[in-house]
């Protein structure tokens, strides 16, 4: 594919601003907190303040809702499904991980990011004796189409492939084109039905209604993708779109859940008027 990426490695610096919002929401552990994201997250307060005041909702609102909204659906996969495998790849200074450890023990649960990143989470985890048999920390790379770093390879070799597995993508599928992305979600779904039973989340952004916002959000996403060597898209205009065009990429069932129907249930922040973010549920 002619358009194709060689490199993701500049997404993972946005992984420590999300992580400082994990950390600043109660939702981590002092041990995933860095000084750059701290920097990161006193950079944008401003923006995100204008933003929460002009629109009702702001980066960090989104970035709530979604994983709150996955953490349930993982939760609800683990109990209800009986599903004891769970892969989070472009894992950075996530600390779902540790929290999926402690609510549910005998899962076995493996963080997957780029060489570098994958490091540094590993080093964290090691320094307060978390990583063991059942939490490990491996590279990955999405894009890789051979090689040890491959999608297929790492999940042949961290799991028992003759059980269903549940995949997460939190935060990452934003910074590719829709044709580069599709390709992962083609390859994934592959690796899924050979595991049946298997469950992918993600979430996807919408283009806004509003002229101004859209034209507004179109030139931050410029800027975020030169600052991450990466094509930041806004791949869906609705629910219609984003189903149709994961089952037309070889998954079993599509759900798309909007923050709105989970306002009252779950304890995430409400937008005011219609929130940009979706969180999708793939199944096998």
């Amino acid at each position: 594919m002619s358009s194709k990426p060689t490199d993701s490695s500049g997404i993972s610096f946005t992984a420590l601003y999300t992580g400082a919002v994990w950390h600043r929401y109660g939702l981590s552990d002092d041990t995933l907190a860095t000084r750059e994201g701290r920097w990161l997250y006193h950079l944008m307060t401003p923006f995100e303040a204008a933003s929460k005041a002009a629109i009702g909702g702001n980066i960090r609102t989104f970035l709530l809702q979604r994983h709150l909204i996955i953490d349930h659906l993982i939760d609800r996969a683990i109990t209800d499904q009986g599903i004891g495998q769970v892969l989070e790849i472009a894992c950075g200074m996530s600390p779902r991980g540790i929290r999926l450890r402690k609510r549910h023990p005998r899962i076995h649960m493996v963080e997957a990011d780029l060489p570098d990143m994958a490091g540094r989470k590993a080093l964290r985890l090691l320094a307060t004796g978390r990583l063991g048999d059942h939490h490990q920390v491996t590279p990955i790379d999405i894009l890789a189409e051979h090689g040890e770093y491959q999608l297929e390879q790492v999940i042949d070799r961290v799991f028992d492939n003759a059980r269903p597995v549940i995949i997460i993508t939190e935060g990452l599928t934003s910074y590719f084109s829709l044709a580069v992305i599709s390709d992962f979600w083609r390859r994934l779904a592959g690796a899924m039905a050979k595991r049946p039973g298997s469950v992918y989340l993600s979430e996807s952004y919408y283009r806004p209604k509003q002229p101004l916002l859209d034209g507004t959000l179109r030139a931050l996403g410029t800027a975020l993708g030169a600052a991450t060597r990466s094509e930041v898209s806004f791949h869906f205009r609705n629910d219609d779109e984003a189903r149709d065009h994961f089952l037309s990429c070889g998954f079993g069932s599509t759900k798309v859940h909007d923050p709105r129907s989970w306002y009252g249930t779950l304890p995430i922040p409400e937008s005011r008027g219609e929130p940009m973010v979706r969180v999708l549920e793939a199944h096998s």
